[in-house]
């Protein structure tokens, strides 16, 4: 049978490269007794070098045609769902066994709002490795102070640990996509490094922030934080955004 091709609409770069594929399946290092889960198994290559590994891998895949060549090639080993993964509640996947692993090469065009989904069931995932493209690893991974540094990295910073591992070339995908990818490694914390207050409050703040980055703080927190606030945190209200630590972005808020 033909594999289907990619579809645009989806996203869809296979990844095909042996040695990629070997450093991914080394920096998670899977065990037996692990739930693992893939986001967009695709072909089924990473699903089949993780099988190499442990007996059995839940899968999390969009395009049908594809979910049928899986559940064919692997057949009881693999268990595939077919959905958006914007719509899987995570919390009730896990269920009452243990915190799931998740694994994917994951579609550029949904990556942000996904990365969000998954904080929001950060509590039943032990860690998650993605292939993204290199431009937002380079976002999720920043200091304060280059342009990398934003929103996601802020909104970030409270609730995981971000490890950029390493770069992966187009030619590693097919079809290759027009932009550098990178593998990323992130684990939920268990207690915030700092007090964000209102989530809502603390989200609202860095969204403001930084929507017009060339803005001093003064001008995008106006109606959300006072003189008096700046004052007595310290902070300089004409500064731009990137300079503040996500630290500083919390007490603001709070």
């Amino acid at each position: 049978m033909k594999s289907p091709r990619p579809r645009k609409r989806f996203g869809q770069h296979f990844l095909h490269d042996p040695s990629i594929i070997a450093r991914i399946v080394a920096a998670i290092d899977p065990r037996p007794d692990e739930r693992m889960v893939e986001i967009g198994p695709g072909r089924g290559a990473l699903t089949e070098a993780l099988l190499a590994r442990i007996p059995r891998l839940e899968a999390i895949e969009i395009d049908r045609d594809l979910a049928g060549e899986l559940r064919a090639r692997f057949d009881s080993r693999l268990s595939v769902t077919e959905a958006d993964v914007l719509d899987v509640d995570f919390t009730s996947l896990r269920g009452d066994g243990g915190p799931l692993r998740i694994v994917g090469n994951l579609p550029y065009n949904i990556s942000t709002p996904l990365l969000f989904h998954l904080l929001a069931h950060r509590t039943a995932i032990r860690d998650m490795h993605f292939m993204l493209q290199k431009e937002v690893v380079d976002r999720m991974a920043s200091a304060p102070g280059p342009k990398a540094y934003g929103r996601l990295t802020v909104m970030l910073a409270p609730h995981v640990a971000v490890e950029r591992l390493f770069s992966v070339a187009a030619g590693a995908f097919r079809p290759p996509p027009k932009v550098e990818s990178a593998v990323v490694r992130l684990v939920p914390l268990t207690s915030p490094p700092f007090d964000i207050g209102e989530p809502q409050r603390f989200e609202r703040v860095v969204r403001a922030a930084f929507a017009q980055r060339r803005k001093t703080l003064r001008n995008a927190l106006k109606g959300l934080v006072d003189e008096a606030t700046f004052a007595r945190l310290g902070i300089d209200p004409g500064a731009r955004a990137e300079r503040l630590t996500p630290a500083q972005f919390a007490a603001l808020a709070r």
